[in-house]
């Protein structure tokens, strides 16, 4: 299902790949609303795009992203001061007397100690490492669509939330960044023929039952596992996947752009280890007429059977 994608989110170079225009307005928004809205996560990739502006909305963003960081990093300053009082009262309560709570308060606290450290010191980084790329449902990314008139980079929520359904629907339903091929025309009616998008990925992530991936049956008592495995392309490329779009209003709510990628049955490499989608890639020749969404439902189920096809080695994530 492509429950997490390493996407790329170099604007520029999105720009000039897919000969598009950007919506600086729109990713300023949805910086903008970041510092409103906690649910609102942002890639540091995309982050990284504004480091040195060139133009007012680029500053503008900048502005808000420094703003963002240093409420984050005074929030985890906190939380890491918090947590070493936590560690330090757990570890003298150890000297004297071994507890099931000391020893608890003792992991817990290493383990938040670490993390938030890590992020403060992700904070100051600003080399781009692949984790960085990293997005999740519900994050937000670049994608690129058409309106008919010209193509636009814009920023999207990558879960998507069909237009007319109420606002609790894509809670709900917490699958809906998953478009499957075999329901384009039955539940994405609205949007597949109409509302198409790409984005442009470098690998992803799917998670798979333990047993499954290792092909065999649940032993007796035990309890099921989840594995997280990692796809690449092999020869390693970057891929256009095709994505549906909404542009969801309703009156006295918030307007929002989401997505959802398009999925199908998958290659024997990954059925193997257990997980049962792919993500559908449109070639580039394809591109302009996937976009423009004038086509037919058959030529659109044609540009999907004749992708090109990688072969995607796995392994698991860290």
């Amino acid at each position: 299902m492509c429950y997490s994608a390493q996407v790329e989110q170099e604007l520029k170079s999105l720009e000039e790949y897919y000969d598009c225009n950007i919506d600086w307005d729109g990713f300023e928004e949805i910086f903008a609303l970041r510092l409103e809205d906690s649910s609102i996560k942002i890639a540091k990739a995309l982050e990284l795009n504004f480091l040195n502006p060139k133009t007012p909305v680029q500053e503008r963003i900048k502005a808000l992203i420094d703003r963002y960081n240093s409420l984050k990093e005074m929030e985890w300053q906190k939380i890491v001061f918090e947590q070493k009082k936590r560690l330090a009262d757990a570890e003298r309560t150890l000297k004297t007397k071994q507890t099931k709570k000391a020893l608890n308060d003792q992991r817990i606290a290493t383990d938040k100690i670490e993390s938030h450290l890590r992020r403060l010191a992700d904070l100051k980084r600003t080399n781009l490492l692949e984790r960085d790329e990293r997005i999740f449902p519900f994050w937000y990314a670049p994608i690129v669509i058409s309106d008919g008139k010209q193509r636009k980079l814009i920023a999207a929520r990558y879960h998507c939330r069909p237009p007319g359904k109420p606002a609790f629907f894509d809670r709900k339903f917490d699958g809906l960044y998953n478009a499957r091929r075999d329901n384009l025309q039955k539940f994405w009616g609205e949007l597949f023929e109409y509302k198409h998008a790409l984005m442009r990925i470098r690998s992803f992530w799917e998670n798979v039952s333990l047993h499954t991936f290792e092909r065999r049956e649940l032993a007796p008592d035990e309890k099921e596992q989840n594995v997280v495995l990692h796809f690449n392309p092999r020869p390693q490329q970057s891929m256009d996947v095709a994505c549906l779009w909404s542009k969801w209003e309703q009156e006295g709510e918030r307007s929002l752009l989401s997505f959802a990628a398009i999925t199908d049955e998958p290659p024997e490499e990954i059925a193997v280890t257990g997980h049962d989608r792919v993500v559908i890639t449109i070639k580039p020749d394809y591109i302009g007429e996937w976009l423009s969404a004038a086509s037919t439902a058959d030529r659109y189920f044609h540009m999907f059977d004749d992708r090109y096809r990688p072969f995607f080695e796995h392994r698991k994530a860290a």
